[in-house]
């Protein structure tokens, strides 16, 4: 059975026209049920998650400002969010969804989670709406405890995994790989042990086929034991952060690709759902969707 991480702390409220479409959390679960692609069954509430999985991968410094609330106004500014003790509560559970749908990708093949892919997170600091950087945490928890050996992150989110790049630029056990908007934010990026960028207005042809070549030639260069998707809606033409020019269709076959890859090379893989600002809220909610839907078809 497809498991999938979701809470309804996961809509943290947030003041009316905020730019973070922060209610397509309760849409997404509700229209997978709706349309019978998913039943109460598949999901599950990530349970609590200990200071120290987290301090394997953030400063303690940084993270006792978080639980303190002791953050300067320009780090709140950079995050985007304003701070509560409840914004914390919520981070740490998406977190701990990211760790326990890892756990049930190696039992399963795949989980997902209906939040998360945090990874402008770095070690010490936040922004862009990320505070607790979830794959990372995850990668981390799951080869400190000698779940896997070896661990690819692939970011497909029209931003780059600057955090994520950052985090485990000296770690040889992980590798990072972005695809992203090569003129978009962050305007300084990181390096990643492998890194895209794809120019303004890139359509579907284009994009879907220099993932198709590329993907299967780093995974094969670099042989991991886990994968970590981070499956960002952003990339589509209507997306009011994204600039690039792919369909929902074209971002579907995207996800596709990537499942059927991962299923056919008995790779686990971990799904977090990144960014997706589609003025469009109905465009936001189908370009997710269409992700559930492909791991129930491929998997189950």
């Amino acid at each position: 059975m497809l498991k999938i991480a979701h809470d309804v702390i996961y809509n943290h409220q947030l003041k009316m026209n905020h730019r973070f479409p922060m209610i397509k959390y309760e849409l997404i679960p509700e229209q997978l049920i709706m349309e019978n692609t998913c039943i109460e069954d598949n999901f599950f509430k990530p349970g609590e998650i200990s200071d120290k999985i987290i301090l394997l991968t953030h400063h303690e410094f940084y993270y006792n400002k978080l639980i303190n609330q002791t953050l300067n106004d320009r780090e709140i500014r950079a995050i985007g969010f304003p701070m509560s003790n409840k914004l914390i509560k919520r981070e740490k559970m998406i977190v701990q969804g990211t760790i326990e749908c890892a756990l049930n990708s190696i039992k399963y093949g795949i989980s997902m989670n209906i939040a998360g892919g945090t990874h402008h997170a770095f070690s010490n600091r936040a922004e862009a709406f990320c505070i607790l950087n979830d794959q990372a945490i995850a990668a981390n928890f799951l080869i400190y405890n000698d779940y896997c050996k070896k661990i690819l992150i692939l970011d497909l989110d029209v931003h780059q995994g600057n955090g994520t790049a950052e985090i485990f630029r000296k770690n040889i056990n992980v590798f990072t790989v972005s695809f992203h908007g090569e003129k978009n934010y962050p305007f300084r990026k990181e390096k990643s042990d492998y890194d895209h960028g794809f120019k303004d207005g890139t359509s579907d042809r284009e994009y879907l086929n220099k993932i198709k070549y590329d993907i299967p030639r780093l995974v094969e260069k670099f042989e991991p034991d886990f994968i970590f998707y981070l499956s960002g809606v952003d990339i589509i033409e209507n997306d009011k952060l994204g600039r690039l020019s792919v369909s929902i269709n074209g971002c579907k076959e995207r996800d596709r690709f990537v499942l059927d890859y991962c299923k056919t090379n008995n790779i686990p893989l971990q799904v977090s759902m990144g960014g997706g600002y589609s003025p469009i809220l109905k465009d936001i909610i189908e370009a997710h969707a269409n992700t559930f839907r492909l791991a129930q078809e491929i998997y189950f």
